[in-house]
């Protein structure tokens, strides 16, 4: 992911498979506490879809839509957490391992256990958005 964009302006942007074949829009963004850099998007699916959580690594910002190097039917069948709360480090282990990505180490300064992931705190919109 591109660390130069602000991932607040991710929000509301479409979000495409590797084929270019609309998965949703952007619906909030999550960031790793230990580092502060954004970690999830999560993707409302539909109208009346539900919001589908995708790594932004390797993800990328192209032609003002975020890229993702999924099918959209690997998204949409991704763990379904919700939105609005932390993800947990066993949620956050369910979603690497759905998506097939190497889980990555313990931050050192963290003080997570060995093995242990970091918490993905969320980042919505302006204040307000939602109640």
């Amino acid at each position: 992911m591109q660390t130069d964009i602000d991932p607040r302006t991710l929000i509301g942007r479409k979000a495409l498979d590797r084929n270019g074949v609309k998965i949703g829009t952007v619906d909030e963004v999550y960031l790793d506490d230990a580092t502060g850099e954004p970690e999830w998007a999560a993707v409302r699916t539909g109208l009346f879809g539900r919001d589908a959580f995708v790594p932004l690594e390797p993800s990328e910002l192209r032609d003002d839509s975020l890229r993702v190097p999924y099918d959209k039917s690997l998204v949409k069948s991704a763990p379904d957490f919700g939105v609005g709360r932390h993800l947990s480090p066993e949620q956050e282990l369910q979603l690497y391992h759905h998506y097939g990505l190497k889980v990555p180490p313990p931050e050192a300064e963290s003080g997570s256990a060995p093995g242990e992931l970091r918490d993905a705190g969320r980042l919505a919109g302006d204040p307000g958005e939602r109640s």
